[in-house]
Protein backbone atom coordinates (compact mmCIF):
# COMPACT_ATOMS: atom_id res chain seq x y z
CA UNK A 1 0.00 0.00 0.00
CA UNK A 2 1.36 3.40 -0.96
CA UNK A 3 1.95 5.85 1.87
CA UNK A 4 2.43 9.60 1.63
CA UNK A 5 4.20 11.50 4.38
CA UNK A 6 2.92 15.05 4.64
CA UNK A 7 3.02 18.05 6.95
CA UNK A 8 -0.48 19.04 7.99
CA UNK A 9 -1.08 22.69 8.78
CA UNK A 10 -3.39 23.44 11.69
CA UNK A 11 -4.55 27.06 11.62
CA UNK A 12 -5.06 28.45 15.10
CA UNK A 13 -8.19 30.60 15.01
CA UNK A 14 -9.62 32.98 17.56
CA UNK A 15 -13.10 34.28 16.85
CA UNK A 16 -13.39 35.28 13.21
CA UNK A 17 -9.67 36.00 12.72
CA UNK A 18 -6.90 33.54 11.96
CA UNK A 19 -3.78 33.95 14.05
CA UNK A 20 -0.53 34.20 12.10
CA UNK A 21 0.80 31.19 13.98
CA UNK A 22 0.92 27.97 11.98
CA UNK A 23 1.50 24.56 13.53
CA UNK A 24 2.64 21.59 11.46
CA UNK A 25 2.12 17.92 12.24
CA UNK A 26 3.67 14.89 10.57
CA UNK A 27 1.30 12.21 9.21
CA UNK A 28 1.43 9.13 7.01
CA UNK A 29 -1.51 9.00 4.61
CA UNK A 30 -2.48 6.39 2.03
CA UNK A 31 -5.11 5.44 -0.59
CA UNK A 32 -7.68 4.79 2.16
CA UNK A 33 -7.40 8.30 3.63
CA UNK A 34 -10.62 10.24 3.06
CA UNK A 35 -9.99 13.69 1.59
CA UNK A 36 -12.83 16.08 0.76
CA UNK A 37 -13.31 19.58 -0.59
CA UNK A 38 -15.33 22.29 1.14
CA UNK A 39 -18.53 20.97 -0.48
CA UNK A 40 -17.96 17.49 0.94
CA UNK A 41 -16.99 15.87 -2.38
CA UNK A 42 -14.38 13.11 -2.01
CA UNK A 43 -11.07 13.45 -3.88
CA UNK A 44 -9.44 10.34 -5.40
CA UNK A 45 -6.01 9.59 -3.94
CA UNK A 46 -4.17 10.37 -7.18
CA UNK A 47 -5.82 13.80 -7.38
CA UNK A 48 -5.20 15.07 -3.86
CA UNK A 49 -1.69 13.60 -3.84
CA UNK A 50 -0.84 15.57 -6.99
CA UNK A 51 -2.33 18.77 -5.55
CA UNK A 52 -0.30 18.39 -2.35
CA UNK A 53 2.87 17.88 -4.37
CA UNK A 54 2.51 21.40 -5.80
CA UNK A 55 3.07 22.88 -2.34
CA UNK A 56 -0.01 25.07 -2.75
CA UNK A 57 -2.35 22.93 -0.66
CA UNK A 58 -2.46 21.21 2.69
CA UNK A 59 -4.88 18.90 4.48
CA UNK A 60 -6.88 20.00 7.49
CA UNK A 61 -8.10 17.25 9.81
CA UNK A 62 -11.83 17.51 10.34
CA UNK A 63 -11.34 15.88 13.74
CA UNK A 64 -7.79 16.80 14.91
CA UNK A 65 -8.06 14.45 17.87
CA UNK A 66 -8.54 11.33 15.71
CA UNK A 67 -5.81 9.61 13.68
CA UNK A 68 -8.50 8.27 11.31
CA UNK A 69 -10.15 11.64 10.77
CA UNK A 70 -11.26 12.64 7.25
CA UNK A 71 -9.33 15.61 5.86
CA UNK A 72 -10.31 18.73 3.97
CA UNK A 73 -8.11 19.97 1.15
CA UNK A 74 -7.19 23.61 1.83
CA UNK A 75 -5.45 26.04 -0.52
CA UNK A 76 -2.60 27.87 1.23
CA UNK A 77 -1.96 31.58 1.18
CA UNK A 78 1.60 32.58 0.28
CA UNK A 79 2.30 33.39 3.95
CA UNK A 80 0.99 29.99 5.09
CA UNK A 81 2.98 28.21 2.39
CA UNK A 82 6.20 29.95 3.43
CA UNK A 83 5.51 29.20 7.10
CA UNK A 84 5.04 25.52 6.28
CA UNK A 85 8.22 25.39 4.19
CA UNK A 86 10.21 27.12 6.93
CA UNK A 87 9.02 24.70 9.60
CA UNK A 88 9.83 21.62 7.55
CA UNK A 89 13.33 20.18 7.99
CA UNK A 90 15.90 21.93 5.80
CA UNK A 91 16.85 19.74 2.81
CA UNK A 92 19.75 17.47 3.68
CA UNK A 93 23.12 18.75 2.52
CA UNK A 94 24.80 16.98 -0.39
CA UNK A 95 27.98 14.96 -0.04
CA UNK A 96 29.76 16.96 -2.73
CA UNK A 97 30.13 20.43 -1.21
CA UNK A 98 30.75 22.09 2.14
CA UNK A 99 28.89 25.20 3.24
CA UNK A 100 31.29 28.16 3.09
CA UNK A 101 33.55 26.39 0.59
CA UNK A 102 34.81 28.39 -2.39
CA UNK A 103 34.60 26.08 -5.38
CA UNK A 104 36.36 25.98 -8.71
CA UNK A 105 34.13 27.34 -11.50
CA UNK A 106 34.03 26.70 -15.23
CA UNK A 107 33.33 28.42 -18.55
CA UNK A 108 31.06 26.91 -21.18
CA UNK A 109 28.42 27.68 -23.81
CA UNK A 110 24.78 26.73 -23.28
CA UNK A 111 22.58 24.95 -25.84
CA UNK A 112 21.66 28.35 -27.32
CA UNK A 113 25.38 28.98 -27.91
CA UNK A 114 25.44 31.73 -25.30
CA UNK A 115 28.74 31.88 -23.40
CA UNK A 116 28.44 31.23 -19.68
CA UNK A 117 31.72 32.34 -18.12
CA UNK A 118 31.22 31.59 -14.44
CA UNK A 119 34.84 32.46 -13.66
CA UNK A 120 34.15 36.05 -14.71
CA UNK A 121 31.00 36.53 -12.63
CA UNK A 122 32.48 38.50 -9.77
CA UNK A 123 30.01 39.75 -7.16
CA UNK A 124 27.13 37.74 -8.68
CA UNK A 125 25.01 34.99 -7.12
CA UNK A 126 25.22 31.72 -9.03
CA UNK A 127 22.53 29.05 -8.82
CA UNK A 128 23.55 25.63 -10.17
CA UNK A 129 21.43 22.59 -10.93
CA UNK A 130 22.85 19.21 -11.99
CA UNK A 131 20.30 16.89 -13.64
CA UNK A 132 19.42 14.56 -16.50
CA UNK A 133 16.24 13.82 -18.45
CA UNK A 134 15.81 10.25 -17.23
CA UNK A 135 15.79 11.36 -13.57
CA UNK A 136 12.16 11.58 -12.25
CA UNK A 137 12.95 13.86 -9.26
CA UNK A 138 14.94 16.14 -11.58
CA UNK A 139 11.90 16.56 -13.80
CA UNK A 140 9.61 16.95 -10.79
CA UNK A 141 11.42 20.01 -9.47
CA UNK A 142 11.73 21.88 -12.79
CA UNK A 143 8.40 23.78 -12.45
CA UNK A 144 9.45 25.12 -9.03
CA UNK A 145 12.92 26.04 -10.30
CA UNK A 146 11.29 27.85 -13.21
CA UNK A 147 9.32 29.99 -10.76
CA UNK A 148 12.57 31.06 -9.09
CA UNK A 149 14.25 31.86 -12.40
CA UNK A 150 11.21 33.88 -13.47
CA UNK A 151 11.16 35.74 -10.15
CA UNK A 152 14.72 36.96 -10.73
CA UNK A 153 14.56 37.22 -14.54
CA UNK A 154 15.21 40.96 -14.46
CA UNK A 155 17.99 40.79 -11.87
CA UNK A 156 21.38 40.62 -13.62
CA UNK A 157 23.04 39.77 -10.31
CA UNK A 158 21.50 36.26 -10.25
CA UNK A 159 22.71 33.64 -12.75
CA UNK A 160 20.93 30.29 -13.18
CA UNK A 161 22.78 27.38 -14.80
CA UNK A 162 21.45 23.83 -15.25
CA UNK A 163 24.12 21.28 -16.14
CA UNK A 164 22.53 18.31 -17.91
CA UNK A 165 24.18 14.97 -18.63
CA UNK A 166 22.18 14.62 -21.86
CA UNK A 167 23.17 15.55 -25.40
CA UNK A 168 21.92 18.65 -27.16
CA UNK A 169 19.45 16.85 -29.46
CA UNK A 170 17.74 15.03 -26.58
CA UNK A 171 17.58 18.24 -24.57
CA UNK A 172 15.96 20.19 -27.39
CA UNK A 173 13.35 17.44 -27.76
CA UNK A 174 12.66 17.44 -24.02
CA UNK A 175 12.54 21.21 -23.65
CA UNK A 176 9.90 21.57 -26.38
CA UNK A 177 7.31 20.36 -23.87
CA UNK A 178 9.21 20.97 -20.64
CA UNK A 179 10.71 24.47 -20.62
CA UNK A 180 13.51 25.10 -18.15
CA UNK A 181 14.33 28.74 -17.40
CA UNK A 182 18.02 28.22 -16.59
CA UNK A 183 20.99 28.37 -18.96
CA UNK A 184 21.01 24.72 -20.10
CA UNK A 185 24.41 23.06 -20.50
CA UNK A 186 24.48 19.86 -22.57
CA UNK A 187 26.85 16.90 -22.17
CA UNK A 188 27.78 18.22 -18.76
CA UNK A 189 29.20 15.10 -17.14
CA UNK A 190 32.69 16.61 -17.05
CA UNK A 191 31.35 19.47 -14.95
CA UNK A 192 29.46 17.12 -12.63
CA UNK A 193 32.68 15.11 -12.32
CA UNK A 194 34.52 18.32 -11.38
CA UNK A 195 32.62 18.16 -8.07
CA UNK A 196 32.33 14.32 -7.94
CA UNK A 197 28.54 14.59 -8.26
CA UNK A 198 26.80 11.24 -8.73
CA UNK A 199 23.38 11.94 -7.18
CA UNK A 200 20.70 13.91 -8.99
CA UNK A 201 19.29 16.43 -8.86
CA UNK A 202 21.94 18.39 -7.01
CA UNK A 203 21.31 22.09 -6.36
CA UNK A 204 23.90 24.65 -5.26
CA UNK A 205 23.73 28.38 -4.47
CA UNK A 206 26.97 30.38 -4.47
CA UNK A 207 27.16 33.82 -2.87
CA UNK A 208 28.87 36.90 -4.32
CA UNK A 209 32.25 35.59 -3.21
CA UNK A 210 31.73 32.25 -4.95
CA UNK A 211 31.21 30.43 -1.65
CA UNK A 212 28.64 27.67 -1.21
CA UNK A 213 25.68 28.87 0.85
CA UNK A 214 23.19 26.11 0.03
CA UNK A 215 23.59 22.63 -1.42
CA UNK A 216 21.41 19.53 -1.52
CA UNK A 217 20.95 16.35 -3.52
CA UNK A 218 17.71 14.57 -4.34
CA UNK A 219 14.20 15.94 -4.30
CA UNK A 220 12.89 17.70 -1.21
CA UNK A 221 9.50 19.37 -0.95
CA UNK A 222 11.06 22.67 0.16
CA UNK A 223 14.26 22.79 -1.92
CA UNK A 224 12.97 25.67 -4.06
CA UNK A 225 11.99 27.59 -0.94
CA UNK A 226 15.52 27.28 0.47
CA UNK A 227 17.11 28.25 -2.84
CA UNK A 228 15.03 31.44 -2.84
CA UNK A 229 15.74 32.10 0.83
CA UNK A 230 19.47 31.66 0.26
CA UNK A 231 19.42 33.99 -2.74
CA UNK A 232 17.70 36.68 -0.66
CA UNK A 233 20.24 36.27 2.13
CA UNK A 234 23.11 36.47 -0.33
CA UNK A 235 21.68 39.61 -1.94
CA UNK A 236 21.79 41.36 1.42
CA UNK A 237 25.42 40.45 2.07
CA UNK A 238 28.08 42.69 0.55
CA UNK A 239 31.15 40.89 -0.84
CA UNK A 240 34.45 41.40 0.96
Amino acid sequence: MKKLVVFIIILMTFGSRANAQVITRHFQLNENTVVKDSDGTNYPYIVWQKLLSTGNYTLKAMDPGSDSSPYMLVKLSEAQKNAMMDRMPRPAESNFFTTGQKIKLFNVSDIQNKKVRLTDLKDKIIVLNFWFIGCPPCRQEIPELNKIALQYANDPQIIFVAVALDGKRDLFDFLKNNPFGYHIIDDGKEFADLYNINLYPTNVVLDKEGKVRFHSSGYAFNTAYWITKTIEQAKQTAPN
